[in-house]
């Protein structure tokens, strides 16, 4: 079954442009190392919740929106060959650096998932 890495991250409005091309460039990269699938969704109806939420989860700030993220993978063994190499790219070096990232990345959340339902 396919292996996942999810991220949530809060990005500013003005930014989206900005993160929009940052994906874009960081996605072709990581399909061309095996990646399956690249997807960043803009939030279009979320809201807080009494306890938790996806604006919860990442201290959502006024002018921000939620993106919600995957890449999939063929299994575990593959995604973290293919995180390594997008990791030492040179292509990317400048995406990966805090400081040029349209995004706070403090406040994202992200992790690898395995599949337990497939349909």
């Amino acid at each position: 079954m396919p292996y996942v890495d999810g991220f949530v991250v809060p990005v500013p409005r003005e930014k989206l442009d900005a993160y929009r091309a940052m994906s874009q460039r960081c996605g072709e990269v990581w399909k061309e190392f095996g990646a399956l699938r690249f997807r960043e969704c803009v939030a279009d109806d979320v809201k807080p919740g009494q306890w938790t939420s996806f604006p919860q989860s990442v201290k959502l700030e006024e002018g921000e929106v939620v993106v919600f993220s995957w890449i999939e993978y063929n299994n575990r063994a593959e995604r973290d060959a293919i995180n390594e190499k997008v990791m030492k790219d040179p292509r990317l070096a400048d995406v990966m650096k805090p400081e040029n990232m349209p995004f706070d990345g403090k406040r994202m959340i992200y992790g690898g998932f395995e599949t337990m339902v497939d349909l």
